[in-house]
């Protein structure tokens, strides 16, 4: 005879569904109905649960796992199936890393045209001995007659590899282009 066969399941699973439903009552008395409705619900499920079989179910679920962990304690081989899963969520883990710095690092090299300035100055791009980018004086031309200030250039999106990841680059491509537009890099 089985453990399981030893449990009288029936009353047990009857006295939580009664506890369950006088707690779902005091519930619904000082939180409202819904309170009250929502711990009903859960009380009727272990009746429900003995009723449907879904108790030995569970019960021979529990025993199929305690078996399982008790025959890998000891098992070098089993250990060994351990260490190679840890080290494939490693690589996971390393590969997808690697491949968000390629993808950013691709999109900083950015435009190499000098931008406008404030106030009619242009910045050059390179540094001054004090770590502030050069500027030079602008064209003298009136200002009516001189062109509005291009807005900076943006940087057309990397072409996609060929193969099967060719719209996650896309999409990879496309957030970033949204999340640079807002300011966050």
């Amino acid at each position: 005879m089985s453990t399981y066969d030893q449990i009288a399941w029936l009353p047990l699973c009857a006295g939580l569904t009664g506890l369950g439903l006088v707690l779902s009552f005091l519930a619904m008395r000082r939180r409202g109905v819904r309170s009250g409705l929502r711990w009903a619900a859960w009380s009727l499920l272990p009746l429900a649960a003995y009723l449907t079989g879904a108790i030995e179910m569970f019960w021979k679920m529990g025993v199929a796992v305690a078996d399982f962990a008790k025959g890998f304690v000891f098992s070098p081989k089993v250990w060994a199936g351990i260490a190679l899963a840890g080290l494939a969520l490693v690589l996971f883990t390393v590969s997808g890393s690697r491949r968000r710095r390629r993808v950013s690092g691709g999109r900083k090299a950015g435009a190499a045209a000098p931008a406008a300035g404030p106030a009619g100055t242009v910045t050059t791009g390179s540094r001054s001995a004090g770590g502030q980018l050069a500027t030079r004086p602008a064209a003298t031309a009136p200002a009516a007659t001189r062109p509005a200030p291009a807005a900076p250039a943006a940087t057309a999106p990397a072409k996609a590899r060929k193969g099967k990841n060719a719209d996650d680059d896309d999409l990879d491509a496309d957030v970033a282009d949204i999340l640079r537009r807002h300011g966050i890099t």
